[in-house]
């Protein structure tokens, strides 16, 4: 890694943000902080596949506001409405 721009200080437990995060690790080097980090074991599942499906715009919207409503992502909200659904008994999907 490059020098880092400033001397260490010690790592915010919390970031107010994704770009507050970004600029001090732009300022610091991990390098400098090799002691307090820890390996961690991570998991992908490579075999997930995505399906792209057309939606009419007002439908896109109102399910975007609905998603942020919900504080998830509209994908994840389409999951768990089509898991809901294909999960109830087969007399209720018709």
């Amino acid at each position: 890694m490059g020098e880092s721009n400033h001397s260490p200080e010690a790592i915010p437990e919390h970031f107010a943000s994704i770009d507050a995060a970004a600029e001090f690790w732009d300022s610091y080097d991990l390098a400098d902080y090799e002691a307090e980090t820890t390996q961690v074991e991570l998991r992908v599942d490579l075999n997930i596949r995505r399906r792209l499906v057309a939606l009419e715009p007002g439908l896109a919207q109102r399910l975007s506001r609905e998603a942020q409503r919900r504080g998830v992502s509209a994908e994840t909200l389409i999951n768990l409405w089509l898991n809901d659904r294909l999960q109830a008994p087969e007399e209720a999907l018709t």
